[in-house]
């Protein structure tokens, strides 16, 4: 299903049209800026490895929310509960901050110390998401699916960068690219975040707004095809 997104065959390995996902990049862009513009929420979802860093690091410099450790089944169908679970996190929280530990007892503490990392784990980037996102960027849909499923039931748009081996037809919004890539999946997922800070701009003051644009200064198509290049060399010198 992939198969008109892919550039051509070396070694075994399939070479994604980058031409195809310049293009695709802008109008995922686009569609995250709209949605924020408009006062909507994007949920950045990235389990693996290779994008666990980006997503928490981009989510939290354009102020969404994500998910990088574990997905949660039921963790929008059944938001409720879900919910439950992150009033125990903050009250916690409030317990270690107001000085509740001091009283308790030590083994007690250190019990409630466990449970708190667990769910600040699992749970930490949404924990101020008072409702269901209006709009899901994943990071490799197939790995994913969980999300993607739940995402289907409830009618939120989904983004996100699919790999060779994933259904482009899950997807609203597809960008081709290689989802193990550590570069390129930072690279596409910073574009998301700068198209939110974007939409952003009027809430923002002037000093952020220039921060951002420094940080993303030189950044475009070029740098997805140099990277995606230098990625593409690599895999063919491991083959």
């Amino acid at each position: 299903k992939m198969a008109p997104y892919i550039y051509t065959e070396r070694n075994g390995i399939y070479i994604i049209d980058l031409q195809k996902s310049v293009g695709m990049v802008d109008d995922a862009y686009n569609a995250v800026a709209d949605i924020t513009s408009q006062g909507g929420t994007i949920l950045f979802v990235g389990t693996k490895k290779q994008a666990q860093d980006a997503v928490k690091t981009e989510a939290e410099r354009c102020g969404m929310y994500y998910v990088n450790e574990r997905w949660l089944g039921g963790m929008l169908t059944n938001f409720k509960t879900i919910q439950s679970r992150v009033k125990r996190l903050k009250d916690i929280e409030r317990m270690a901050e107001d000085g509740t530990f001091d009283v308790l007892p030590k083994k007690e503490v250190i019990g409630l110390k466990k449970e708190l990392e667990k769910l600040e784990k699992n749970l930490g980037g949404i924990k101020d998401m008072k409702r269901i996102p209006d709009a899901i960027f994943v990071v490799d849909p197939k790995k994913e699916h969980i999300c993607v499923q739940e995402a289907h039931a409830l009618g939120i748009t989904l983004i996100g960068i699919a790999d060779t081996n994933c259904d482009p037809e899950e997807l609203d919004y597809v960008i081709p690219g290689n989802d193990d890539a550590i570069r390129a999946v930072k690279l596409i997922v910073s574009k998301m975040a700068d198209a939110v800070v974007e939409a952003r701009q009027g809430e923002t003051s002037a000093e952020e707004v220039q921060e951002t644009e420094e940080a993303s200064q030189g950044e475009g198509p070029e740098d997805i095809e140099e990277i995606a290049a230098k990625d593409s060399a690599a895999e063919n010198e491991e083959a």
